[in-house]
């Protein structure tokens, strides 16, 4: 009974309840100071590899690094429980030292790997797979290529493009020699999936191709820009008919005459500001009374230097054609002159000349010589002494639609100045 009494007096003190608790701390401290103490042994995989020291190749030396055979190795170490397995594969990095190379080749190099600061002292490296790198040590160089591409769009019905047009139109593409020997162009794809309607824009990404079009390779590549500026120049389109202005006369009208334009057409692309002036391209003024019944001729199809000739014809062959009329010559004998200068005197030393008349047969029927005059101008002469062959204008006296036929001095005739 008094035992009893002892041990629950005891049990019902708080002296010995805390004299447990320590001893039960002090026996889990030992067992995890020992466990976390006992050597471990993991192996860690996808440890990145890095390059040191390629700054310095390159500056230095001009070289690069190129066709590293691994990105990542394998390692195993041992240490401690509580540091490795605290451990990840990031924490770790094989560093491989290139600034002592010193030359073009391809080499083999042992790595250091390299453990976070808590670590580095505490760890060991049991094992690495594999034991070391190989890569090629290349001149680094600079190549130009040309950038090209193509729009991958559709244009707006009524609408054409001009050829692309890229900003910069070259790139300098900077790596190992090797890598930039294939490199032939650098091409840009754009406007996926757009229908344009105006000059498109957009910058964008490029690929580098090779000679035969099949990609390249972009390993320790740098370039003076990573993005170009294409832009597809868009044209409205127009077509516009061709055409001649007509003086009429000789009693010839544009109602009596018949027209043939070959082509009747042409089209133009261009800024539709421009374009909305061009209702038809006049290609001359044709003169009715130069010619009696047809005439024909080839002219230049003149266009703004700030349009494209979309059909490509840069000529166009005109024909007129009088239809209803007929010519009938006249011996003229009413000759004259006009605008002599004072102090002079002249002499008409023709006497007469043929001028071919033009006009419907009732209108030449009805025609008398007596009604054509031929007078000769003599102002700008002026004081000139001898004998001339001076043009006449042909006069028809009379209400009559009828005219001579033939071009600006056509018809001459002599005549002698001489001081009075």
């Amino acid at each position: 009974m008094h035992m009893t009494k002892l041990l629950r007096k005891i049990y019902d003190s708080r002296l010995f309840w805390m004299i447990v608790s320590l001893l039960a701390a002090l026996a889990l401290w030992m067992y995890v100071i020992s466990v976390e103490s006992d050597d471990y042994t993991d192996t860690f995989r996808n440890v990145r590899v890095e390059l040191v020291g390629d700054d310095i190749l390159q500056n230095s030396r001009n070289l690069v690094v190129t066709d590293l055979d691994t990105n990542t190795v394998t390692v195993t170490v041992s240490g401690p429980r509580r540091i490795i397995t605290a451990l990840k594969e990031s924490d770790i990095v094989a560093q491989v030292d290139v600034s002592r190379l010193t030359r073009p080749s391809y080499t083999s190099q042992q790595y250091t790997v390299v453990f976070p600061d808590n670590a580095a002292n505490s760890v060991t490296v049991t094992r690495r797979v594999p034991d070391a790198v190989n890569f090629m040590v290349s001149n680094w160089t600079k190549k130009d290529v040309p950038v090209r591409g193509s729009f991958a769009g559709t244009l707006a019905d009524g609408h054409t493009a001009e050829s692309p047009v890229f900003e910069p139109s070259v790139i300098t593409v900077y790596g190992s020699e090797s890598y930039l020997r294939d490199i032939a162009s650098a091409w840009v794809t754009f406007g996926q999936d757009m229908q344009v309607e105006s000059t498109y824009e957009v910058e964008t990404g490029f690929t580098l191709l090779d000679t035969d079009g099949e990609p390249c390779a972009y390993e320790n590549l740098s370039f003076s820009t990573d993005t170009v500026t294409a832009s597809l120049p868009v044209l409205d389109v127009k077509q516009v008919p061709l055409t001649v202005n007509l003086i009429e006369g000789a009693g010839a009208f544009r109602a009596n005459t018949k027209i043939s334009v070959e082509p009747g057409t042409v089209t133009l692309a261009g800024d539709s500001a421009i374009l909305a002036g061009y209702n038809s391209i006049i290609l001359d003024t044709i003169d009715l009374t130069d010619f009696s019944g047809t005439y024909t001729n080839t002219y230049t199809i003149p266009i703004d230097n700030e349009l494209k000739n979309v059909t490509g014809t840069t000529e166009a062959t005109v024909t007129v054609e009088i239809v209803g009329l007929e010519t009938r010559s006249f011996r003229v004998t009413n000759l004259s002159y006009k605008n002599l200068a004072e102090g002079l005197e002249a002499e008409m030393l023709t006497e007469s000349i043929d001028v071919v008349i033009r006009g419907t047969a009732e209108q030449l029927d009805a025609l008398k010589d007596e009604q054509i005059r031929a007078i000769a101008d003599l102002t700008d002469y002026g004081d000139s002494e001898g004998t001339f062959m001076v043009p006449v204008t042909i006069r028809i006296d009379g209400d009559t639609q009828v005219g001579p036929i033939g071009e600006t001095g056509a018809y001459t005739v002599s005549i002698e100045i001489r001081k009075a």
